[in-house]
């Protein structure tokens, strides 16, 4: 006789699909609402069905150069990726040996994922400042003229912002690292130092093969934490904003569904971004299996 499920398959079948609706009907709800035609408002029912939106996209929305902060966010993105990649392998293969400080500095690292992101950005924001007194006191006391006449501010996008996001990333990865080397083969190592083979070899033909498919997951999170960052960027971007901050903005000024287009546009980014890794895992799985 076949096995009846139980009730509380049911219910928790039930829940668990309400659970899915709450966390992806806004996206699909603002995805089906950017595809209205020209008369289309911002809730249902739908007026028309078209791309018109996106073409209004792409013609720029209003005062905002939509494009160059979506410029901006891809390569400060790009950069953080990077960063949080070789910084998160780098930390994680030392932290296999025990050295002077280094439970504080790991506390340290993993503290800034417990303080709330605005007064990150706030406190990076107030140094910058403290920076900006400094060198200008300093041009003042030397006569130096370039910085009395143009110097304004180090806060930028490669700076603070920088700097911002990497407090953000860096745990995450860390932590994946950690993670990777609590459970990598040992053994594995100590065969290759057997066989005459250099730290650097061990390192670049033996650890760095078997941990390639984590790292691959680090620099996803990397791109997509820095991608969506609003808190942390708030207060020390600089003057030129993200494409978050933008889109942020754009909320309260913008009444079509032009700024649902560019919510799909940015999801469908972060979308891609996570394809692409799962793409890139299973490659270099079948690689390694050919």
């Amino acid at each position: 006789m076949q096995d009846r499920r139980p009730l509380a398959f049911w219910l928790l079948a039930l829940v668990f699909a309400l659970f899915l609706l709450f966390l992806y009907g806004p996206t699909l709800t603002i995805l089906v609402l950017s595809f209205q035609g020209p008369e289309g408002g911002l809730t249902f029912p739908l007026q028309g069905l078209s791309l018109h939106w996106y073409r209004r996209l792409w013609e720029g929305v209003g005062v905002v150069d939509i494009w160059a902060a979506f410029g901006r966010s891809v390569r400060l993105g790009l950069v953080v990726t990077v960063l949080t990649t070789v910084i998160s392998l780098a930390a994680g293969y030392a932290f296999r040996r025990r050295f002077p400080g280094q439970g504080l500095l790991f506390h340290l690292t993993v503290a800034s994922l417990i303080v709330p992101s605005i007064v990150v950005s706030l406190g990076i924001a107030l140094e910058f400042r403290l920076l900006d007194d400094a060198v200008k006191a300093w041009g003042e006391a030397n006569e130096i003229a370039w910085v009395a006449e143009s110097y304004t501010t180090a806060m930028g996008l490669f700076t603070s912002g920088l700097g911002a996001h990497l407090t953000w990333t860096i745990p995450f990865g860390l932590l994946i690292m950690f993670a990777v080397f609590n459970r990598f083969p040992g053994e594995v190592e100590e065969a290759a130092r057997d066989l005459g083979a250099s730290p650097w070899q061990v390192f670049r033909h033996v650890v760095l093969p078997l941990v390639a498919p984590s790292l691959v997951g680090v620099a996803l999170f990397g791109f997509t934490l820095s991608w969506d960052e609003i808190a942390r960027s708030s207060q020390a971007i600089g003057d030129l904003n993200t494409l978050p901050l933008e889109l942020q903005g754009l909320t309260t000024t913008v009444t079509t569904p032009e700024i649902y287009a560019l919510g799909t546009l940015t999801t469908g980014v972060s979308v891609l971004v996570i394809g692409l890794a799962f793409g890139a895992i299973l490659l270099w799985r079948r690689l390694r299996r050919g």
